[in-house]
């Protein structure tokens, strides 16, 4: 199975190195010295990272063969995909793989279908579930511990406790305008 590791951003310096958008919890294991990577676009890869190094919090890469700014900032974009064992497991008890999550059922805690997972959308503060609900719409979900509050990959289910107003249209917004009336 393919997981997309991380994205190459920008060139950094004149020596070939690039910065990375990281979207693995693994970057040790995933994008470590070494790790042959295929690319999307195909065309840009696969490549074969030569060092690895972390600058002012951004983790920066040097494939090899990319010896100047230019060939860096041609991958610019590219995403780097690593070949998984759909068996294996995250080191992390509360971790999951998207794999696992896509097309889990949701539910309310009193077992209400609430619609299944159809992407996982990796944004810098947190992860969303894109729902799919029975009619057709989409909802989306943060992956919090406070809305999310049981992942079971035997039942294939996820089971959530949204606030009121997430999954529907019924939240009551209260307003000091409202108690001067």
């Amino acid at each position: 199975m393919q997981l997309v590791v991380a994205r190459i951003g920008r060139a950094h310096g004149i020596k070939g190195e690039v910065t990375v958008e990281v979207r693995t919890d693994e970057p040790e294991l995933r994008l470590a010295p070494g790790a042959v990577l295929a690319t999307d676009p195909a065309s840009a890869g696969p490549l074969t990272i030569e060092t690895g190094r972390v600058h002012s919090g951004r983790l920066l890469l040097r494939f090899e063969g990319v010896t100047d700014r230019t060939a860096a900032e041609a991958l610019r974009n590219t995403l780097l995909i690593a070949d998984v064992d759909p068996d294996e497991l995250p080191e992390g008890e509360d971790e999951y793989y998207d794999h696992q999550l896509i097309d889990l059922d949701v539910v309310l805690a009193d077992g209400t279908e609430v619609g299944r997972i159809t992407e996982i959308s990796h944004l810098p503060t947190q992860d969303l579930f894109i729902v799919e609900r029975p009619d057709g719409t989409e909802v989306m979900i943060p992956f919090v511990e406070e809305i999310v509050t049981e992942i079971d990959l035997e039942e294939q289910k996820a089971v959530i406790d949204p606030p009121p107003g997430l999954i529907d249209d019924r939240a009551e917004i209260a307003s000091a305008r409202d108690e001067q009336a």
